[in-house]
Parts: C-alpha cells; sequence; structure tokens
C-alpha cells in the first residue's frame, strides 16, 4: 500500500495566496473526489503536488510513502508514482503517443526490467480497446490535432500504461459528452486496486455516477472545509455550495449569488 500525505499545505501564486491549510491523506485503493466553487484552489492543489515552478510552498509538507516530494524535481516525483491528468494538456510535436508512453514506463525502471516492444504494444492494444481508441492514435504526435474527448482518453490511456501510485485528474470529465465520460471512467475503474490510488478534480456530479468515490471533500477559500462519503456530492449537486457555507458559518462569496 501507498499513501500520499498533504499537511497544513499552503500554497502562494505572485505572491497571492492560495491554498491556506490543505490537509489530505489518499492510500492506495482510494478514490478522493475535490469539489468546491471556482477559484478554490483546486487545480492549485495538484499543481502543486507535482511541482509546477509557478506555484510557491510557503508551509506545509507532501509526503509520498514518508519521503519529502517537495524536495523533488517534477520527473523525480512521477517516477517516485504520482501522476496528472491535466484540464488542458500540452500539444507536442514530433513524439508519437507510444513513444512517450513506453519512455515513461521505462524511466520508471531499472536497465535491466525496461518493458520490451513486445510487451508494450501488447498492453497498448489491451488498454486502448477498453478506451475505445483506434489503432492509429498510437502514432499520432502527442495530442497534436486532438479534440478535447481525444485529450482526455489519452490522459487516461498515459493513466493506464504508466500505472503511477496516486493520480491526480485535474476536471478530466471537462468538455466530454455522456458516451465519452462512461469511456473514461471504464479506463479509471479498470486501474483501480490495491496499488493505485486517485485524487479526482470535477465540478460535477455526473463523473461520480460511474466513479464511485471512498471520499468527497469540498474546498472553499484554498482549504477542505468538509468531507464525507459519496452522498457529500448528491448533497451538493442537490442544493449547490451555499448549504455548506452557511451550515458552517464561512464568511465566503459564491459566484452564484
Amino acid at each position: 500500500m501507498s499513501t500520499l500525505e498533504i499537511k497544513d499545505l499552503h500554497v502562494s501564486i505572485e505572491d497571492k495566496q492560495i491554498l491556506k491549510g490543505v490537509n489530505l491523506v489518499i492510500h492506495t485503493g482510494e478514490i478522493h473526489a475535490i469539489m468546491g466553487p471556482n477559484g478554490t484552489g483546486k487545480s492549485t492543489l495538484s499543481q502543486a503536488v507535482m511541482g509546477h515552478p509557478s506555484y510557491t510552498i510557503t508551509k506545509g509538507e507532501i509526503l509520498l510513502d514518508g519521503e519529502n516530494v517537495l524536495e523533488m524535481e517534477v520527473d523525480e516525483r512521477a517516477r517516485a508514482g504520482l501522476f496528472l491528468a491535466m484540464q488542458y494538456p500540452s500539444e507536442i510535436t514530433g513524439v508519437t503517443n507510444a513513444e512517450f508512453m513506453r519512455a515513461a514506463i521505462n524511466a520508471r525502471r531499472s536497465d535491466d526490467n525496461k518493458m520490451s516492444v513486445m510487451d508494450f504494444i501488447k498492453k497498448l492494444d489491451k488498454n486502448m480497446a477498453v478506451l475505445d481508441m483506434p489503432e492509429e492514435m498510437a502514432e499520432r504526435y502527442l495530442n497534436e490535432g486532438f479534440s478535447g474527448g481525444e485529450k482526455k482518453r489519452n490522459e487516461i490511456l498515459q493513466l493506464m500504461m504508466i500505472e503511477p501510485k496516486i493520480a491526480i485528474l485535474d476536471e478530466i470529465d471537462s468538455g466530454l459528452d455522456i458516451d465519452a465520460l462512461k469511456v473514461v471512467s471504464a479506463g479509471i475503474n479498470e486501474m483501480m486496486g490495491d496499488n493505485f490510488g486517485v485524487m479526482i478534480i470535477t465540478h460535477y456530479q455526473r463523473l461520480l455516477n460511474y466513479i464511485e468515490p471512498t471520499y468527497v471533500h469540498v474546498m472553499m477559500d484554498g482549504r477542505i472545509v468538509k468531507s464525507g462519503d459519496a452522498s457529500l456530492a448528491k448533497r451538493l449537486e442537490a442544493e449547490g455550495y451555499r448549504g455548506i457555507r452557511d451550515e458552517l458559518g464561512l464568511d465566503i462569496q459564491l459566484d452564484e449569488e
């Protein structure tokens, strides 16, 4: 079992404080959904965990299996077992999907344990079938000319191929129609087990109809203010965030007001 621990995390960008003391523990085998109003720090949390240079950690710790992630470069965090599926994946001309994924897989392996081409192809074919992706996607340049839905499926394909310990999925459901949402959810569910845990950042209950969260966390004003089981997401869908804010007596202005 692996564990990601986020302790009293404070994060700023351009001298503006965004996260104001986030505490969260994610074990493999668990699905954590992070929900909250716009601008509350959800994406900042994902970027800070992976080490985006624009975000400054002013206080707190991030530990992966007890090891201080904050002392690692971005590539070291990925090799250690962290994975981030971004809202807006970059296009990289000249590098095919297949080349990128095989390099990423082997970067986490020792020299005497590299994945063979044949094993890679077998695994790629299997996972692309789960995600209903055509074979030619493997030889296209990374995200170049992909539609929004294709990019999201491709992020999940990378997740399934690389097999990290803990994945962070930042609004992976954004812009997906219902069929694509079901396919992406199937890929995530395929991954779940004792060696994989996930934090899903989402605005919508609809994704959680297909991926049942172990825990749901509500973020407001840069911190997690309430946690619960899957029923909490359904409450948010019915009531919005105002009910939680008023219940907790928080002095926060919401976009809907």
